[in-house]
């Protein structure tokens, strides 16, 4: 996919929002060609100096910009040169469903073995354990704690696992 292609891609621009969040948005989505200083970035995008820098250290830390460090010889000051490689997006994002799937799948073992309570006034749910310790009753309004199904949520998960399954073509019993 080329560089362009990804940038125009509304799931690419949500990862990338997701991982600089709004201020380093600009910087994510206008990315230089060759490389380039936080200085220039910031000059040329109407940024702050340090909303550049942490947009670039967040880049950086998921593979999607590197830097070469070169020193002035009058000043001995460190100029930063970044560049941009987002040809690694498509792998990171696959990465991001990988975790997904295993957290859904954590949580959805949880879903299934452990029974719950829910106080309604408060909107709390407890754990069977939790509940019995507070006498099936809510701490914080002293209603009656109610059994609570979830075979809804369980369900939810389930559908939603599938489709993490077949999006990333993975079986049931997969060894990644």
């Amino acid at each position: 996919m080329a560089f362009e292609e990804l940038l125009n891609d509304p799931v690419i621009q949500k990862y990338l929002h997701e991982l600089v969040g709004p201020t380093g948005m600009p910087v994510a989505a206008a990315p230089p060609d060759g490389e380039v200083t936080d200085e220039e970035l910031a000059e040329e995008l109407g940024l702050e100096l340090n909303d550049v820098r942490r947009a670039l250290f967040i880049l950086y830390e998921n593979d999607l910009a590197e830097y070469r460090r070169v020193r002035d010889e009058d000043s001995g000051w460190l100029t930063y040169l970044w560049t941009f490689h987002y040809e690694n997006i498509p792998e990171n994002l696959q990465e991001e469903m990988y975790r997904l799937l295993d957290a859904l799948e954590e949580r959805l073992e949880y879903e299934r073995t452990h029974e719950f309570y829910l106080s309604e006034p408060a909107g709390i749910r407890f754990e069977f354990s939790e509940a019995m310790e507070q006498g099936f009753q809510c701490p914080e309004t002293g209603a009656p704690l109610e059994p609570m199904e979830n075979d809804d949520m369980v369900e939810a998960m389930e559908r939603r696992i599938e489709e993490l399954r077949d999006e990333l073509n993975v079986d049931v019993g997969r060894d990644d």
